[in-house]
């Protein structure tokens, strides 16, 4: 289960970094990473800095942009530190385990960590149907990189594997909980591109409709998107949705029957 659990840093500066991230996600068996942007990579730091998980970087994919790193992604995260002004649904790294131990066996999921100076911008969070914050410090509550990759990695695989040595059975954090009988579903949830694609069709068809000024948009869009991130439709959800818009775009660029009248 832990290899539909996907790693992914964007625009790291230090390339030790992406090699203490390679080695937290082999201590804990994980292994796909993802890189959007990295200043430096590959490179001799970041191989001296994975200490044994080589094959991990050999194996990291270098993304142009945030749609090529989320493809395929179903159930993405976002790590932050701040609360931003709109609220966003927001976990702990347990409750996040929990989440992930409840979804990962239909679920790709990914797991944003941000630049090391400014972490990730809103619009990246935006994208994502979950914040996740680590309790810290409140006077210096800021992580390393790397250090984060390694406390949500242990996180997941206590809730995905369990702790042998602790006699933990897989999904612990699920142990007190009511177990809901599983329910079969009739399609598989939209891909983050599918949401995506929807959120900015459904954004020209509001401007063109004249209801969102884009000159000053507020936080019409941002409400929005949060509105079908915590949805999360499924793909035939979001299928039906796609022709609602469609439609009525359509309408919108028919000629009116009153036109040219007097």
């Amino acid at each position: 289960m832990l290899d539909r659990i996907r790693i992914v840093m964007v625009e790291t500066t230090h390339p030790g970094n992406i090699g203490a991230a390679a080695r937290a996600m082999n201590t804990m068996g994980l292994s796909d990473l993802r890189l959007i942007k990295p200043l430096q990579f590959p490179h001799v730091e970041a191989t001296a800095r994975a200490s044994g998980s080589a094959d991990i970087l050999a194996r990291a994919q270098v993304c142009a942009d945030l749609d090529e790193a989320l493809a395929g992604a179903t159930l993405v995260v976002g790590t932050s530190a701040r609360q931003r002004r709109i609220p966003w649904p927001c976990l702990s790294p347990r409750q996040f385990g929990e989440v992930a131990a409840g979804r990962v066996e239909h679920e790709q999921i990914a797991v944003l960590f941000g630049r090391e100076d400014r972490g990730l911008t809103n619009e990246e969070l935006q994208r994502c149907n979950y914040h996740v914050a680590i309790p810290a410090n409140p006077d210096y509550g800021v992580l390393n990189v790397a250090a984060a990759v390694q406390l949500i990695s242990y996180e997941l695989r206590l809730a995905l594997v369990g702790d042998p040595d602790a006699g933990d059975a897989p999904r612990r954090s699920r142990s007190q909980l009511l177990e809901i009988p599983p329910m079969e579903w009739d399609a598989p949830p939209a891909d983050s591109a599918e949401v995506e694609h929807f959120l900015r069709h459904l954004e020209q068809l509001i401007i063109e409709s004249g209801f969102l000024d884009p000159d000053n948009p507020a936080q019409v869009m941002t409400r929005l998107r949060r509105l079908f991130l915590r949805a999360r439709p499924d793909k035939m959800e979001i299928s039906t949705l796609r022709g609602v818009l469609t439609s009525f775009g359509k309408h919108l660029a028919a000629p009116s029957d009153d036109a040219g009248r007097p």
